[in-house]
């Protein structure tokens, strides 16, 4: 009976440890994913610097070339997003396609170090013709 007893105590201590760890771990690793509209309604709960995704569609006519990489709209049919993405975008990038970008706010512009380009799952080789 007394080991019963010590087998119990001993499995509720690993339970809440590694609840813990695992919960307490997730708390620093979430990154948030909000839409412009969310985004820009949340504003204030992101001011301290917090990444966060944004997803939404590329505005056509909105991409312009930056210093260090573009610069274009972001839009959910309800708010526009000003994005400025540090660094070379995806391949696949182009206006009209929906994005996804990891970052955080600065002032008004969401300022992008990452992003994720939604495309459907259909693949299509390169024709003979169109290869060199």
């Amino acid at each position: 009976m007394k080991s019963a007893t010590l087998l119990l105590s001993l499995g509720g201590v690993a339970a809440v440890l590694t609840g813990f760890l695992v919960f307490g771990g997730l708390g620093d690793n979430l990154t948030y994913y909000l839409t412009p509209t969310e985004a820009v309604d949340q504003r204030d709960d992101f001011a301290d610097g917090r990444r966060f995704r944004l997803a939404g569609d590329v505005q056509p006519g909105s991409v312009v070339e930056a210093e260090d990489g573009l610069e274009f709209v972001v839009a959910d049919g309800g708010e526009a997003v000003r994005v400025l993405h540090d660094g070379l975008p995806p391949q696949l990038f182009s206006e009209g396609i929906e994005v996804v970008v990891e970052g955080l706010w600065e002032d008004d512009v969401f300022m992008s170090y990452t992003m994720l380009v939604k495309h459907d799952e259909e693949y299509y080789p390169p024709s003979e013709e169109a290869s060199p």
